[in-house]
């Protein structure tokens, strides 16, 4: 794969989705979104967050790119803006697992 040039106002903007991606309630949110469009109480009870918690990083992730939004009345909805987001977690969670292989492999070698 060819390295992409990047300009500052590129690296920041994928400094902020990664920051955004930085935090393991926002990662709990988006997994519960893989089940389809949700309602914040209904994020609420799958994470076990507190609604006002819920709340700040639904707007998080809605302004990083993440999420949809859907008002009907005094609900929200949200959901997915696509599934390329676990595209990377799955690339991340091959190299976590990798690296934990390495380290058991290289503790039995030491024994």
């Amino acid at each position: 794969m060819a390295a992409r040039e990047m300009s500052p106002a590129l690296l920041t903007e994928l400094s902020d989705r990664f920051k955004a991606l930085a935090e393991p309630a926002r990662l709990a949110l988006l997994t519960a979104l893989r089940r389809g469009e949700q309602s914040v109480s209904d994020l609420v009870e799958a994470t076990g967050l507190g609604q006002a918690n819920v709340s700040k990083h639904l707007q998080q992730l809605t302004a990083a790119g993440f999420l949809t939004r859907r008002k009907v009345g005094t609900y929200a909805y949200y959901a997915l803006a696509d599934d390329q987001v676990f595209q990377l977690c799955e690339l991340m969670c091959g190299r976590i697992e990798a690296e934990q292989r390495e380290r058991r492999t290289a503790l039995r070698m030491s024994r």
